[in-house]
């Protein structure tokens, strides 16, 4: 069936640069709103309405949810349907267009709790965290999807993640430079209007393939996968997605934990579920499960950053007022987003060169440097700028070359279910974030703990990467 449009097979051999950039575009739109979220949420909720640091994670914790149920099912679901002659373009457009909206209602979750009644804000707050939440899961998954839909395996694919990053990154910083200069309700209303537009114009652009196939590396079977097959190929994560279940039911009960059994216990399992998969010989499927693993150990150490970066610095720079803060905290994120932004451009060719699993390792370890060295190091803002810009290596290693090197181990034909199943590896430990260590940062006496223990997941991650070192020999 012929279709017109950019991106079609027929160009692959000659890809411009235009291409890549077109292509990055919708991503880059979920990423802005994530942006804003990171921003502005926490700041709201802190300064605006005095909640506390467990109903902020709490709130924090609708963002993971949305993320199971948005990624894995519409991933899956994008694999099988032809809409608007396409398989992404549909939930691209649509996640983009609810999350504008939901973007413009943050500033009015005060308003809307008093027009329905509520004595508190949580209850909205939550609702709109979610909905903002669902609908960038929606897109996200998609856009990413799309990326390697129509790129080829390889040099190519890894091109097309890394270019998503520059130019998501890029807009990242914009967001934080027009936070920390002009505001959160600026931020919010201009990245609005980019999120449409970034949605709807290269969704529209892009031609999609009518067939996908497998990898040719691809060493596993591309026989449908049985729910015993997608339940093995998270493996890893079992014990993250019983704790949560059970941090879910004890939160919303209205009852709070008691000691750190249940973390420890879950702790203990996770490692002996991941030692597991490592033991495991290697083919397609071990190796997916050992990127899941890997990429768990990196999350649970990167989403407290962005939780619990405003109570840090209410802790260790006590003098900071409302308006201060959040400046502090957006000049911290531009930080580290202004060094994610172009990292690729340096991550791309070493990863060409020495191998993208090697060179995410080494990115890793930095990050994992420079969040030890803000727990033990910051006294003033200008030192967490510092630190975090040097996080900003990791950072952007982490939001490209993971998509690359996954990518290329699944078969193609169900990238977008893949795709959810290794997003599990984003939002379960994003959930524990906000429930387990949520529960520790609210009762330790120096939050800057949180970074240490960042440091930690992150420094395990990357001895995992340096383990799966053999799986570059899929991407030369």
């Amino acid at each position: 069936m012929a279709r017109s449009g950019i991106g079609t097979l027929a160009s692959q051999r000659s890809r411009p640069p235009a291409f890549f950039l077109l292509l990055s575009l919708p991503s880059t739109a979920m990423g802005l709103a994530l942006s804003v979220q990171i921003s502005v949420l926490s700041w709201i909720l802190a300064t605006r309405y005095g909640l506390e640091i467990h109903e902020i994670g709490l709130v924090w914790a609708a963002g993971p949810l949305a993320g199971i149920a948005g990624q894995l099912l519409i991933g899956a679901l994008s694999d099988r349907v032809w809409i608007w002659n396409g398989r992404r373009r549909f939930f691209i457009i649509t996640g983009g267009l609810v999350a504008a909206v939901s973007m413009l209602l943050l500033p009015q979750i005060g308003v809307i709790s008093s027009a329905v009644g509520l004595a508190s804000v949580i209850g909205v707050a939550i609702t709109v965290a979610l909905a903002l939440d669902l609908a960038v899961n929606v897109g996200f998954n998609p856009a990413r999807t799309l990326i390697a839909d129509v790129t080829t395996e390889g040099a190519e694919r890894t091109r097309g993640y890394s270019t998503m990053q520059v130019v998501s990154g890029s807009f990242g910083v914009g967001a934080y430079a027009i936070a920390a200069l002009f505001g959160n309700d600026a931020l919010i209303y201009v990245a609005a209007g980019f999120v449409v537009l970034f949605t709807l114009v290269p969704s529209l652009l892009i031609a999609e393939p009518a067939t996908l196939t497998a990898p040719e590396t691809l060493t596993a079977t591309t026989q449908p996968p049985s729910l015993t097959r997608i339940a093995l190929a998270i493996s890893p994560l079992w014990a993250l997605l019983v704790y949560n279940l059970y941090g879910l039911v004890l939160r919303f009960a209205g009852n709070q934990p008691d000691g750190y059994v249940a973390e420890i216990l879950c702790a203990s399992a996770t490692l002996a579920l991941i030692g597991h998969a490592f033991a495991r010989p290697t083919d397609g499927d071990s190796i997916f499960r050992r990127i899941v693993a890997a990429s768990a150990l990196c999350w649970l150490g990167v989403q407290p950053i962005f939780v619990f970066m405003v109570s840090f610095l209410q802790d260790r720079i006590p003098a900071l007022d409302d308006a201060a803060l959040g400046q502090v905290t957006s000049l911290a994120f531009l930080a580290l987003n202004a060094v994610a932004a172009i990292a690729p451009l340096a991550l791309g060719p070493l990863a060409r060169v020495f191998g993208a699993v090697r060179v995410h390792g080494a990115a890793l370890c930095i990050m994992a440097a420079g969040c030890f060295a803000v727990w033990f190091l910051v006294a003033q803002p200008w030192q967490l700028y510092l630190l975090m810009a040097v996080c900003g290596i990791g950072w952007g290693s982490i939001v490209s070359l993971p998509f690359a090197i996954m990518s290329s181990h699944v078969d193609g034909s169900r990238m977008g279910l893949y795709m959810g199943l290794f997003n599990l590896s984003v939002v379960l430990p994003q959930l524990v974030s906000s429930l387990g260590i949520a529960h520790f940062a609210a009762s330790t006496t120096d939050t800057g703990l949180v970074f240490a223990l960042s440091g930690g997941f992150i420094s395990l991650s990357a001895l995992l990467w340096f383990q799966l070192r053999s799986a570059d020999d899929f991407l030369a």
